[in-house]
C-alpha cells in the first residue's frame, strides 16, 4: 500500500459541507468548544448534535460553568467537529469542520422541546441532566463553516444567519 505525501501548500475543496456534516453528525459526540474568556481563548470537550438543516449546534452545559459565562459574555464561538477518533494514525483520511457562529441559551418553551428533543434522540444518556434546573440548553446559529480534509484541502460554507 502506498503511503500518500503530505501536502506542503492549501488547496481549494469543493465539498458539500452540509453532506459531511451530517456524517459527522451520525459518527461523532464529541466537539471542542472554543470561546472567549476575557480576551483569551478557552477550550472545552462537549456533546453535541446538529439540527437536520446543519444551521445550528445544540448541547448542553451546566450555567455554572465558565463555558456559560463566556458565551453569555461574548456569543460569538467556534466549534470543531473532527473525525480523528475513527482515524488514529491517517491523517490524510482525517477530516474536520470548524463551526462559526453565534451561542444562545434556549429559554423553555416550544423552540427549547424541539431542540431538546433533536440532542436527547442522538444523547438519550443526558436526558436527565438537559432537564435539570441547572443545565443551559445551548444553540450555535452557524455563520461559516470551513471543512478540512486531506491534510490541506479547505472548503467554505458561508451558511450566513
Amino acid at each position: 500500500m502506498k503511503k500518500e505525501k503530505v501536502p506542503s501548500t492549501t488547496r481549494k475543496g469543493a465539498v458539500l459541507i452540509s453532506e459531511r456534516l451530517k456524517v459527522l453528525d451520525r459518527m461523532e459526540y464529541f466537539a471542542v468548544l472554543a470561546t472567549d474568556d476575557n480576551g483569551q481563548p478557552y477550550t472545552s470537550l462537549i456533546n453535541f448534535a446538529l439540527t437536520p438543516d446543519c444551521m445550528a449546534v445544540i448541547f448542553a452545559t451546566p450555567r455554572a460553568t465558565r463555558k456559560y459565562r463566556n458565551m453569555i459574555k461574548t456569543k460569538s464561538v467556534a466549534l470543531l467537529i473532527d473525525s480523528r477518533s475513527k482515524k488514529t494514525k491517517n491523517l490524510m483520511a482525517t477530516e474536520a469542520v470548524t463551526v462559526i457562529g453565534k451561542a444562545r441559551p434556549l429559554r423553555k418553551g416550544k423552540a427549547w422541546e424541539a431542540f431538546a428533543s433533536i440532542y436527547i434522540k442522538k444523547h438519550p444518556d443526558l436526558a436527565e441532566f438537559v432537564h435539570s434546573q441547572t443545565t443551559a440548553l445551548m444553540v450555535v446559529d452557524a455563520m461559516r463553516c470551513i471543512h478540512v480534509s486531506q491534510f490541506q484541502t479547505i472548503s467554505v460554507w458561508d451558511c450566513g444567519v
